[in-house]
Formats: C-alpha cells, sequence, structure tokens
C-alpha cells in the first residue's frame, strides 16, 4: 500500500509467524536495535533494522498498543512500516 510522504500517519503491520499485533493506521512506532530506543513517524526515509528484545508500542489516534518481543525485522518505505517479531 503506497502512501504520500506527506501523510501524517503510517500503516503499519506487526505480525509474528502465528499472530497479528496489529494492522493499521499509527502515527508513531517506536522499539529498540543496537543502537538503542527509536521512534519511526510519518515521513520517516526508507529504513531496515533488526530489533533486539524488548517493547515495540504503536501510537493510534486514540491508544497506544505495547507488545513484548524475542527478536524481528523492521522496514520502512513509503509510510508503511512493517515488523515481522518473535521469528
Amino acid at each position: 500500500m503506497k502512501h504520500s510522504s506527506g501523510s501524517s500517519e503510517l500503516h503499519v503491520i506487526a505480525r509474528a509467524p502465528f499472530k497479528i499485533y496489529y494492522e493499521g493506521l499509527a502515527r508513531r512506532v517506536s522499539a529498540t536495535n543496537k543502537v538503542g530506543l527509536f521512534d519511526i513517524l510519518p515521513g520517516h526515509a526508507d529504513f531496515f533494522s533488526l530489533i533486539v528484545p524488548g517493547d515495540v508500542a504503536i501510537e493510534t489516534a486514540t491508544d497506544t498498543i505495547t507488545f513484548s518481543i524475542t527478536n524481528g525485522i523492521v522496514t520502512v518505505r513509503d509510510n508503511e512500516v512493517m515488523l515481522f517479531v518473535n521469528i
């Protein structure tokens, strides 16, 4: 799904092999890699990273969804964030 870089929201898919943690629009995604805690906001540059154990937080317009992971991969492109966790 393509979104313009001027969009104020991200389209997020966060899934494990047998579970979908979240799929929908979000304002921010936060996770941790080897460098430290990072946030993904609308308009973020293309990005790819391994995620280390810890919490992932997805902030929507009405709520924040938080879940713990053991490992994962995150990709960002054109305001689309894909997290593949606990793999």
